[in-house]
């Protein structure tokens, strides 16, 4: 068999362009006979960690390169028309130098040469080129492009430089990629060769894996660029031959050239790149100079903590438990670790930056707690530090770590200044073409129509991790469509060839990697947006050893910070909270469900949840943060009873009761099934991790194993006792079997009760913040969300609920945001649009300065030199600033660029040394003349809608009033869906700030609705078809959404549709996991005011059975948005049972449950 290697070959992450994937690669080169291949992606170096991962895993030799642009004069030059244009490049690591001078070039590439793409230039070529291979690359390489364009000698001249430099390690690359211009190209690179006495390698320049893929891979180009399949002008290539060639192919093409394919092999000898996994390398820490070793500083600080936490004398528990951790730290070599995160949060600390109480399971280690890293105490709340330290798997600790969203960049602006610039980088992520996005994606490819894109996309769950292959399995109607229709099964075929591929690299949201070396000695550099971040992502640089730290912002701190500082400055108190947080004044927040604005418990569903707990400590609130996802879900009926009847705990075994009775026999936290594994059977804690582990990720044959040890124990060869196992600790087999299913069960849903509790504290200070000052909560929670109307409409309705009263802005009173004024809360300057926060400072301060202006001219007067445009003064005006002065808001937008002119031009006489005609004559025809001068043009008062429309346009949401504010009840009554609603769907449930999976809502795709509002835009389009469709924006009483309405509908609604119109929208529900939720019209049509109707059930001899369905139809069908009164009727009496929600399809329910004569609609 002939002997070759691939050497020049592209993956999934020559983004949209290599077809690729890493984990086949090694595989095809099995099955070939190969026994190494190199990866050589466009300018990056991605995938290359993964790579040599799955080349090992198969036995197959990793080759680490890529194929870099070579800028045509400098790579710091960046001139249109000339250096947009580039060469190509193959380099190839023998070594580790020569992989950290690939490294080095391809972050040069991204950080001094990036236009259009990320080149290098010949400098740094020259400089870096120890440990490299060079290979002159495909058609765009430098010497192919001076040859194809007839310039030979400029052709020599460039391989005699590249000779020059990399001597015996450069070569002439020729191909066989069925390309005819490669043809020609081959027998000049070959002359060339020859000439000058250059070794020639032969390569395939793979972009996807087997010929049959050429297709696949012309559409993937087609979403890259844009265009579709049909288009004439598309990228593509004249050739299926740019796959994985087997040995025998590429030596049949290149049989006139043997050494060609002779030297893949010798370049591939001569490749021996060795990567390290699992061994940490920490940055420098300096500890003080009276220390003699890290350890003594951090044992110091553990000291003083312990005795500043629990006291001068703690337990005999809580010292052995530091003791223990202490050394498991030392042991495992984590002492700096713990030393670099105490010296960020304490400068955090130290700064005012608020810091959240801890994050992920480091709450668990009470050494945390003692130095600060934390601020939750892991005794009294049962943490374990196994399962953040494991001293029997070892694996980097994790101290994820939130700070104020505002001040977030201040600690990393420390930390870089601290360990180095250059030591310090943010972290990339890919995103990835989800099974429905890439559905869609090819549709468009393939000119598929919208409509049947979307309902094929709309097939797939919307579920975590869900694939196309599996959809098909779970979804019916997918399956036959996919084997019925041979156009689907094509578009899902090419969909699933190229479905998980990375589509984009973008910036990882926290990620920071602080390094002992700079950070490109260990890992290439990629920059977007100015942003340097790591080529490589999260796990890999985890699984290189190099320390990476989580910086998350954190909203709910700055609205905790900023309330704080409005409650010093406004009351002069120093809020303390609670420190056993055990108030139950603020527990009935959650009791009475009057948690809008509380961290985690804003959801409609969970605020229902705590309304029936009735949450009355702490680990309540722990609990309602576990237990509200997917999952463990299932166990809150029986959460709520435990709770409310307690000492009624069922429990599988009795011993079961001492570790579960905190959350009523259920199991809520990974915690407890590691407590479980030790107290019933023995094992350590950090053994205990590991089975929790396995349980999580579904490892059948480990838990196969771990059952039997579980249930009878382990010895050794000697018969010792390793672990005793329940049996022996007398509990039953059968029982004991029943508990390792309960918990095999469980741990894939089990929550993390170090970060529950974390969260819970957070929670619980912001709703002891809203119990005691709920207006400078308010005013603290809407500054968070300034510009976010989807938001600021929900809060300021919060608000009016609070009975606190919102302030319109105004000139003399507002601050720059939200501010509070005896109990108020009042508009700030800085959310009026159009006025920036220079002009803002610039009036605050010169009132501060000044004095409060004493009217318009005053104003126009003392900010005439201040950076306050004109456009600036009509905004405030507009928006109401200027009401407590005398004139009208007419005659100030009448009249107020002729007064800033007639300023302007006296301040400009002032400054020539003129005379002005003020400065001549008595004192009062100095004040006629200045009357005369800043004459106002009178106008009566605009109308109150015209208020509420400027209102509007200037502050995003209206004040004095709603629109539609009279016509709310009717509103509820007559429609079944609100942007507060479109927005949770859009959410889904899902706090994407803090990582949280919540529950779906109860509205699906298709659903038929009824939204009301106030049009206030209308865009008409016409689509290819020559067919009208408009989008029209409508506003209710908590936002706006766009109305998608078609020609049909429109051409039935045209009448109702125009701006500030009061419309009733009859639609369904459109929704997208990648775009927003909207509604599509079947009408739109005039709000009107519906008779009144009330609904009876006549249960005149009735049976039981259906009394008892009636009951729970009327209790389920009742809630926030009733809109029908209920009465049963029993011969001629009728009694009113409440009121429930009613629309067709719920009349229809009960009439198919009771019978039609015994559903009677009366309109009253």
């Amino acid at each position: 068999m002939s002997k070759f290697v691939h050497l020049h070959i592209h993956s999934e992450f020559s983004l949209l362009d290599g077809a690729n994937r890493i984990k086949d690669l090694p595989i095809r080169a099995k099955e070939l006979g190969m026994d190494a291949m190199a990866l050589t992606d466009h300018g990056v170096m991605y995938g290359a960690i993964d790579f040599y991962k799955a080349c090992k895993k198969e036995g197959i030799k990793p080759i680490i390169g890529c194929e870099v642009y070579v800028a045509v004069r400098s790579r710091f030059d960046k001139e249109p028309g000339i250096d947009n244009k580039y060469y190509h490049l193959i380099l190839l690591a023998k070594n580790n130098q020569g992989y950290k001078n690939l490294s080095k070039l391809v972050s040069l590439g991204f950080v001094d040469g990036y236009y259009y793409k990320p080149r290098i230039d010949r400098e740094i070529l020259e400089k870096y080129h120890e440990g490299l291979i060079c290979l002159s690359a495909c058609l765009a390489g430098e010497v192919n492009q001076n040859l194809m364009n007839g310039r030979e000698e400029e052709a020599e001249k460039v391989a005699l430089w590249h000779k020059s430099v990399f001597g015996e390690d450069y070569y002439i690359e020729i191909q066989n990629n069925g390309i005819q211009e490669q043809v020609l190209a081959n027998q000049r690179l070959i002359k060339l060769a020859k000439k000058l006495d250059i070794p020639l390698v032969a390569t395939n320049d793979a972009h996807y894996l087997k010929r049959e893929d050429a297709y696949n891979h012309e559409v993937l180009l087609c979403i890259q660029t844009g265009k579709r399949m049909s288009d004439p002008d598309r990228m593509h290539f004249d050739t299926d031959e740019l796959y994985v060639k087997s040995p025998e192919e590429m030596s049949d093409y290149f049989s006139n050239f043997p050494e060609a394919i002779e030297n893949t092999v010798k370049i591939a000898e001569k490749c021996n790149v060795e990567f390290e996994f699992g061994h940490t390398i920490l940055p420098n820490y300096d500890v003080p100079q009276e220390f003699a070793t890290h350890y003594d500083y951090l044992k110091k600080l553990c000291d003083d903590g312990l005795k500043e936490r629990y006291g001068e004398n703690p337990s005999k528990e809580i010292i052995e438990r530091a003791e223990y951790e202490i050394s498991v730290i030392k042991k495992m070599g984590y002492v700096d670790y713990y030393l670099i995160v105490w010296d960020f949060i304490h400068h955090a600390k130290s700064e005012g930056i608020p810091v959240g109480p801890g994050r992920g399971s480091g709450a668990g280690s009470i050494l945390a707690y003692c130095i600060g890293i934390t601020d939750i105490d892991p005794i009294k709340y049962g943490l374990l530090f196994e399962r953040f330290l494991n001293p029997e798997r070892v694996s980097m600790p994790d101290f994820d770590v939130d700070f104020c969203y505002e001040r977030r960049q201040e600690v990393i602006d420390y930390v870089s200044r601290k360990y180095g610039h250059d030591h310090v980088s943010q972290i990339i992520t890919f995103g990835t073409m989800s099974a429905r996005m890439v559905i869609r994606d090819v549709s468009r490819v393939l000119d598929v129509p919208y409509s049947e894109a979307d309902a094929l996309a709309k097939m797939i769950p919307n579920e975590l991790h869900i694939t196309i292959k599996k959809a098909l399995e779970q979804n019916v109607e997918l399956r036959q469509r996919y084997e019925n229709e041979p156009e689907i099964k094509n578009l899902l075929d090419i969909a699933m060839g190229l479905e998980g591929m990375p589509r984009q690299a973008s910036t990882h949201a926290c990620g920071i990697v602080i390094t002992k070396d700079p950070v490109d000695t260990y890992v290439p550099l990629y920059v977007r947006d100015n942003q340097i971040s790591t080529q490589y992502i999260m796990t890999t640089l985890e699984e290189l050893g190099l320390l990476k730290m989580d910086f998350l912002g954190l909203r709910t701190l700055t609205v905790i910070q900023d309330t704080l500082d409005l409650v010093e400055e406004n009351r002069g108190i120093k809020v303390e909270y609670d420190k056993d947080m055990a108030d139950p004044n603020v527990y009935k927040l959650w009791q009475e469900g009057n948690t809008s604005g509380v961290f985690q418990f804003e959801s409609q569903g969970i605020t229902n949840f705590m309304k029936e707990l009735k949450p009355d400590c702490l680990e309540d609130i722990v609990a309602g943060v576990s237990l509200y996802r997917p999952g463990p879900m299932d166990q809150i009926p029986r959460y709520i009873k435990g709770k409310q009847n307690p000492g009624h705990n069922e429990y599988t075994h009795p011993s079961l009761e001492p570790i579960l009775n905190v959350t009523y026999g259920c199991m809520v936290y990974q915690e407890q099934v590691m407590q479980i594994v030790r107290e019933l059977a023995g094992y350590s804690l950090g053994r205990a991790d590991l089975v929790r582990r396995a349980m999580g990720k579904k490892k059948l044959d480990v838990m196969a194993k771990e059952r039997e040890i579980f249930i009878h124990g382990q010895v050794d060869e000697n018969g010792n006792v390793i672990v005793p196992g329940c049996v022996r600790n007398g509990i039953d087999e059968k029982s004991a079997n029943k508990i390792f299913d309960e918990m095999s069960e469980f741990a894939k849903y089990a929550f993390n009760k170090s970060h529950a509790a974390c969260y819970a504290v957070v929670a619980y200070r912001t709703a002891y913040l809203k119990t005691y000052y709920p207006a400078e909560f308010m005013a603290a929670t809407l500054n968070s969300f300034l510009g976010n109307l989807d938001k600021i409409p929900e809060y300021i309705d919060e608000c009016k609920r609070l009975k606190i009263e919102i302030l319109k802005p105004d000139i003399n009173k507002s601050m720059t945001k939200f501010s509070v004024e005896d109990g108020k809360i009042r508009f700030g300057l800085g959310s009026i649009k159009n006025v920036g926060n220079a002009a803002v400072d610039a009036v605050i301060k010169e009132r501060e300065e000044h004095g409060t202006y004493k009217g318009f001219v005053d104003f126009c007067e003392r900010i005439a030199d201040k950076n306050v445009n004109k456009k600036c003064v009509e905004s405030f005006i507009k928006a109401g600033v200027f009401s407590d002065f005398e004139q009208t808001r007419a005659t100030l937008l009448a009249s107020f660029e002729q007064i800033i002119d007639g300023i302007q031009s006296e301040k400009k006489r002032g400054l020539d040394g003129q005379v002005s005609m003020f400065e001549m004559g008595t004192k009062e025809e100095k004040e006629e003349m200045q009357d005369k001068k800043y004459a106002f043009e009178i106008h009566p008062e605009v109308s109150d809608k015209d208020k509420l429309s400027m209102e509007k346009e200037m502050l995003g949401i209206y004040i004095s009033g709603h629109p539609l504010e009279k016509y709310r009840k009717l509103i509820q009554e007559q429609t079944n869906i609100s942007t507060l609603d479109l927005n949770q769907i859009d959410d889904n449930g899902e706090d994407i700030e803090h990582g949280y999976n919540n529950v779906k809502t109860k509205f699906r795709d298709g659903q038929q609705v009824k939204y009301a509002g106030i049009i206030t835009a209308i865009k008409k389009k016409y689509t290819k078809n020559n067919k009208i469709m408009a989008f029209v924006t409508i506003e209710d009483l908590y936002g706006s959404t766009e109305i998608i309405i078609f020609e049909n509908a429109y051409m039935k609604s045209k009448e109702s549709l125009f701006e500030e119109n009061i419309v009733i929208v009859d639609g369904r529900l459109s929704i997208r996991e990648d775009d927003t939720t909207t509604i599509i019209a079947n009408e739109i049509s005039d709000f009107k005011e519906q008779k009144k109707h009330k609904l009876v059930f006549d249960i005149t001899d009735l049976d039981e059975e259906n009394k008892a369905k009636l009951r729970g139809g009327i209790c389920y069908f009742s809630g926030d948005k009733n809109n029908i009164q209920v009465f049963v009727k029993i011969g001629e009496d009728e009694k009113n049972c409440g009121a429930i929600f009613v629309n067709n399809d719920i009349l229809n329910i009960f009439r198919i449950v009771l019978g039609n004569e015994r559903v009677i609609l009366i309109e009253e």
